[in-house]
C-alpha cells in the first residue's frame, strides 16, 4: 500500500499500537438541510489490518462528498458485507431536531450509533469539532472524513443510508422533490414550500421555514 493510503489510516494504527483494538470512526449526514433527518454511523475496522492493511477494495474510500453516487453505493455494500467490519447506524428525526437544535440532535444521533456496538469501542475517532457528551475516550479530526478512513467509512454510511430515507420520504410526500435535493435548500425545494408550505418531515426551526404557517394537511 502507497504511503498516500497508509496515512488515511495512521491514527486507526497509531491506537491500535497502543492496545486499543476497537476503535471506531464516526460522522454523520443532514446537518444542513431544511427537512429530514440527521444521520450518524460509526464504523470498526478488525485491528488486524495494523499489519494486514486496508482492505483493497476501499483503498479509494474517502469523505462520501468527495465521492459518485455510484462509489458511494459500491463501498456501503462493501462495508456492510465485510465479515470483519462492524458497524451501526442511527438518526434523529426532524421533530427532535426542532426541540433540541441540529448540534445536539447530531450528537445525540452519534452516541446512539456507538451505543448499539458491542463490545463498546476503547476509542473514537470524530469527524469535526469535539463531542462533549460523547462517554467515549475520543479523538475529534478536522476534515476527518479525508484523513481518516474509519471515518470515510462512517460517512459513507451515514450519506447513503440518509439517501434512501430521502428517496422513501419523497413518495410519502410527493411535490417537493425529496429524491433530487435530498432536502437542502434548493431553489426547486424552495419554491415547493412557497407553493405548498410545509410537510412533517421540514424542520420548523430552520429558516425560511419557521416564518411559513400553512402546512398541508398528511
Amino acid at each position: 500500500m502507497s504511503a498516500k493510503f497508509w496515512n488515511r489510516l495512521d491514527h486507526e494504527r497509531a491506537l491500535w499500537r497502543q492496545g486499543l483494538t476497537l476503535v471506531a470512526g464516526v460522522d454523520e449526514a443532514g446537518r444542513g438541510p431544511l427537512a429530514g433527518p440527521v444521520v450518524a454511523a460509526a464504523v470498526v475496522f478488525p485491528c488486524g489490518w495494523l499489519e494486514a492493511g486496508l482492505d483493497s477494495r476501499l483503498r479509494g474510500l474517502n469523505d462520501s462528498k468527495q465521492l459518485t453516487e455510484a462509489q458511494r453505493e459500491e463501498y456501503y455494500a462493501i462495508l456492510t458485507a465485510h465479515p470483519e467490519i462492524r458497524y451501526a447506524i442511527a438518526d434523529a428525526d426532524a421533530g427532535l431536531i426542532d426541540r433540541i437544535n441540529i448540534l445536539q440532535a447530531t450528537h445525540r444521533a452519534m452516541n446512539a450509533a456507538l451505543e448499539q456496538l458491542r463490545p463498546p469501542p476503547q476509542h473514537v475517532l470524530v469527524d469535526g469539532s469535539p463531542v462533549k457528551s460523547m462517554r467515549l475516550p475520543n479523538t475529534p479530526l478536522v476534515k476527518g472524513d479525508a484523513r481518516s478512513y474509519s471515518i470515510a467509512a462512517a460517512s459513507v454510511l451515514a450519506k447513503v443510508t440518509r439517501d434512501r430515507l430521502m428517496r422513501e420520504f419523497d413518495r410519502l410526500y410527493p411535490g417537493y422533490g425529496f429524491a433530487e435535493h435530498k432536502g437542502y435548500g434548493t431553489p426547486q425545494h424552495l419554491a415547493a414550500i412557497r407553493r405548498h408550505g410545509p410537510c412533517p418531515i421540514h424542520r420548523r426551526s430552520f429558516a425560511p421555514i419557521r416564518p411559513v404557517e400553512r402546512e398541508l394537511p398528511f
